[in-house]
């Protein structure tokens, strides 16, 4: 039977040591060239000729683009490192086909072995995760015969200018030759990963496009920014030279006019004048709002949110902030299945294929697996599952073991076990936590109370003094901005849904209004 690739592509197998990318003459000059930077002089127009250009295949000025905005954005590059380390640390299995025979079992041990065994594989997962902002993260893989076996021992990032579109399939890469068609990639020579972040070709799946405007409204607000406040508390100079004045003379004034604000003195020619008019004035505010929006806007496009981030000058936690984050780790779990199928298709099935007793074609095939299992995890399932057990509801225990990814015992290991001693302390533990427990919901519920009746009467007519005590703190967050109240009225009410925070909310701007009107 002839082994093929995961696309039904027959293998071709190339000397160890050997690359595709450097036996082709043209690929291989590409490797020598330098980034194009085309962030220098970035306009919307010349954005929008950029992402013009990937769509009709051309993906080397995206590449270099997306390049740049991780050097010159730090924002980018913080909220992009925490999606991409989110994916580093946690451990892996390699599990076996369901209802796997004995040799299955074995050829998935094998593979397991092999890969932690491999000094590479975490960094091969990183430098997948480049893939969640350009689209592809191209990998070319480096074989070796050892010990009778065809493994994998080892990898070189590919830089994703090397790459393009084929003309009649938008979602297939080859290699850039110069040609038409370009290069079409080995068989079992690249783990190929693409990242889909959103639907479309493959230009597109990355977060670049969706990143790219922001950068460039953020790039001029910062331009500006600058130049704002250079100039900024510095007195209008206007100079004064007489009729008659030749070129060299209106020169040497200008520049006495432009050092002297600086410098604090100079000197013209007689029978010229400077005069000092007002102060440079206005505001740096129009500017950071701008900037502010584009990070916050950032922020949403790579993690779903803004409250697990400083991205809004101001420290979002607690209750809107969990809720965030709790989005955060969808995110970073789309990412880890992504992540897994591509292991599965570029890793494991061709060693798999080359190696494996039990090979039969791609229909059984070993699959790889993040253990993504927390001891929150475990505390979830504890008590629910006890109440189902004592329902009478038969439970497999090798269900549960799948769950929490904790291995079955075999013959003679050590298990825990819970003596008799342990009981009285768990007891004590539990009915201190439910105490603690109890006394903050009850102070809770008195805050939530005095709150209560004071939006109340308020929105009623009744305007006594006593209640604005009450409402100043979150009249105080409201006047900074309408997130910090909501994330107030949250913390306050932990357990409210999304509509009840939102009515409170729209109470507290109506207040708010009375009271400014009651100023005025």
């Amino acid at each position: 039977m002839a082994i093929v690739d995961i696309n039904g592509d027959p293998l071709t197998f190339k000397n160890s040591g050997e690359f595709q990318t450097e036996q082709n003459s043209q690929v291989a000059a590409k490797l020598k060239e330098f980034a194009e930077h085309p962030t220098q002089g970035l306009t919307p127009a010349k954005l929008a000729s950029l992402l013009k250009e990937a769509q009709e295949g051309n993906l080397a000025a995206m590449a270099d683009l997306a390049k740049d905005m991780e050097d010159k954005d730090g924002h980018i590059t913080c909220e992009l490192g925490k999606r991409r380390r989110a994916i580093i640390g946690l451990d892996f299995n390699v599990k076996p086909p369901r209802n796997a025979s004995a040799a299955e079992k074995r050829d998935a041990d094998m593979l397991a072995e092999i890969i932690d065994d491999a000094t590479w594989f975490y960094d091969l997962l990183f430098d997948f995760s480049d893939a969640i902002l350009k689209g592809f993260s191209p990998n070319e893989l480096q074989w070796d015969y050892v010990e009778k076996q065809q493994i994998i021992t080892g990898y070189e990032f590919r830089d994703q200018n090397l790459f393009k579109t084929h003309p009649d399939n938008h979602n297939h890469l080859v290699l850039n030759d110069n040609s038409r068609d370009g290069v079409s990639l080995n068989p079992f020579g690249w783990a190929m990963h693409i990242h889909k972040s959103i639907s479309g070709y493959v230009h597109r799946t990355g977060l670049l496009s969706a990143l790219a405007w922001p950068f460039v409204f953020k790039n001029y607000s910062v331009r500006d920014l600058a130049e704002f406040l250079e100039i900024y508390g510095l007195p209008l100079r206007l100079g004064k030279y007489p009729s008659g004045a030749s070129d060299d003379e209106k020169a040497t004034l200008l520049r006495a006019v432009m050092a002297i604000g600086h410098n604090a003195g100079g000197i013209i020619p007689k029978g010229m004048d400077i005069d000092f008019q007002n102060a440079a004035q206005g505001q740096s505010d129009p500017f950071e709002a701008m900037i502010r929006w584009c990070e916050l806007t950032q922020s949403k496009t790579i993690l779903g949110g803004t409250l697990t981030t400083q991205a809004d000058g101001k420290s979002s936690t607690n209750a809107l902030g969990n809720v965030h984050n709790e989005v955060k780790q969808d995110i970073t779990a789309s990412d880890l299945h992504q992540i897994e199928q591509t292991v599965n298709r570029s890793i494991l099935y061709p060693m798999y294929a080359l190696n494996g007793k039990s090979y039969s074609g791609n229909r059984r095939l070993p699959r790889f697996e993040f253990d993504t299992s927390t001891t929150d995890a475990m505390q979830d399932m504890a008590e629910p599952l006890k109440g189902l057990v004592s329902l009478g509801m038969q439970i497999p225990k090798a269900w549960v073991h799948e769950r929490l990814n904790i291995p079955v015992p075999k013959d003679g290991d050590d298990v825990l076990e819970l003596t008799p001693q342990d009981q009285p302390s768990a007891n004590q533990a539990a009915l201190t936590t439910s105490v603690a427990a109890l006394t903050t919901e009850v102070k809770s519920q008195s805050a939530q109370q005095e709150l209560d009746s004071a939006l109340d009467a308020i929105t009623s007519g009744n305007m006594r003094d006593e209640y604005k005590a009450t409402l100043q703190p979150l009249l105080d967050k409201l006047e900074q901005s309408e997130e910090l109240a909501a994330i107030e009225l949250a913390e306050l009410y932990p357990t409210l849904d999304q509509d009840s925070l939102t009515e409170m909310l729209t109470k507290l701007f109506f207040v708010s209004e009375l009271w400014g009107m009651i100023n005025e």
